[in-house]
């Protein structure tokens, strides 16, 4: 259909939650103040969402797959690809890539701390640096500096598989061996061993870990790879869905899907993907985006910090962020926008980690059939009229609601 109303799709990463103790057995959502939320869910239509499947634990890079309408057990690859592409490393056949974690280990290469006292830039760029263009072999390496603590390794060279296991331990314990998991995979599980140790040669004595551990801040001193995977074959967005596109993201993850999946990738300044992001700035980037292209997918990553660190005031705190970013797109948002706020997945401030749980979702337009909803809330949206939906089933409804649905029979 030519003329269709524009659709703007915004994910508050990690948002949902489950009753939290400490909170009379309401979730952070409930508790905080967020009138512009509210207004969208009282005059929007609301329901539940499984991101991937119910019971499904989504990560953050399948569940924005299943948000724009991919089959993430048809097309994903694993996260590296997609960390990579974020961060402008496009890979070419055969080329592998991880994502990573700048971690904090002892001799023994016991972890102590998964994040390096969740360090950043301009740190991890000089250690990326130190890293990049290692040879293993006949094999080149190829490093980046992700968001914060997060970086990129891209494994070159003939016969590389993905099907190898994470050295990342994903826990304080004892760096893992990776291991093939296949049986053409073991001359890449022997690379990406050699790579950790090496790492941890090459940046334990390093210029920048040594200032560090001078001011009292914990070393960075290896790189810990996980999530392997080889770049998929993605129909492009804007001609799956004969709409332009535009991406808007702080954490290299989310950029990298976007890049991948054919949107056009926004960088405002001052968006960072962590708690200091802009998000006023995003939000203006989102809407002077909504001015040229048919799409827009926003996402900030905030939320699913605090819930990640266990802390539920500050998890409160940051969806009073997020309201005062919903009152900039009440007020502004072009006429007759479609409007979807959602979360990718719930990450409970008491488990620290992403759940299965379904996730609120409200869909807004001027013609919003009202159901009564007045909170935006994983309680309140549960009992509103779009129900309980999969992810898959999104892009679906947001096409229809934006006139842009093509008729099934005659």
């Amino acid at each position: 259909m030519e003329h269709g109303k524009k659709i703007l799709m915004i994910v508050m990463d990690g948002l949902g939650d489950r009753a939290v103790k400490s909170l009379d057995y309401r979730t952070p959502l409930q508790c905080a103040r967020k009138p512009n939320l509210d207004w969208f869910a009282s005059n929007g239509t609301s329901g539940i969402m499984d991101v991937i499947a119910p019971g499904i634990r989504p990560g953050s890079d399948t569940s924005h797959l299943a948000l724009l309408g991919y089959d993430p057990y048809k097309v994903y690859t694993g996260r590296g690809p997609f960390e990579a592409a974020g961060v402008g490393l496009v890979g070419k056949a055969g080329d592998v890539a991880f994502r990573c974690n700048f971690a904090t280990v002892d001799s023994r290469f016991n972890v102590l701390d998964r994040r390096a006292g969740r360090i950043k830039e301009p740190d991890t760029t000089e250690l990326a640096k130190a890293l990049d263009g290692m040879n293993i072999g006949d094999i080149k390496v190829v490093v980046r500096e992700a968001t914060e603590h997060r970086a990129v390794l891209m494994l070159q060279g003939r016969d590389l598989s993905p099907r190898v296991s994470d050295a990342d331990p994903h826990a304080l314990t004892t760096v893992q061996t990776s291991r093939p998991l296949g049986p053409d995979a073991a001359r890449t599980s022997e690379a990406v061993n050699e790579f950790v140790r090496r790492s941890y040669e090459v940046l334990n004595d390093h210029p920048v870990n040594e200032r560090r551990a001078s001011e009292g801040l914990l070393p960075a001193n290896i790189l810990l790879p996980r999530g392997a995977g080889v770049f998929p074959d993605i129909q492009p967005f804007p001609e799956r869905y004969e709409m332009s596109a535009s991406g808007v993201a702080g954490v290299s993850l989310i950029r990298g899907i976007c890049r991948v999946c054919g949107l056009e990738v926004i960088e405002p300044p001052g968006c960072t993907g962590g708690m200091d992001t802009d998000m006023e700035a995003k939000t203006c980037a989102a809407l002077k985006e909504l001015d040229r292209k048919d799409f827009v997918l926003m996402n900030v990553k905030a939320s699913d910090v605090t819930s990640h660190d266990g802390d539920p005031s500050r998890k409160i705190e940051t969806i009073e962020r997020l309201d005062g970013m919903a009152r900039i797109i009440r007020k502004d948002m072009p006429e007759g926008t479609v409007v979807a706020l959602m979360a990718d997945h719930c990450t409970p401030v008491e488990l620290g980690d992403h759940s299965g749980d379904p996730v609120p979702l409200t869909i807004y337009t001027e013609n919003s059939i009202k159901d009564g909803t007045m909170s935006y809330d994983e309680v309140s949206c549960a009992r509103g009229a779009l129900g309980r939906i999969r992810g898959m089933d999104l892009m679906p409804i947001l096409l229809d609601k934006a006139d842009r649905a093509e008729k099934f029979g005659a």
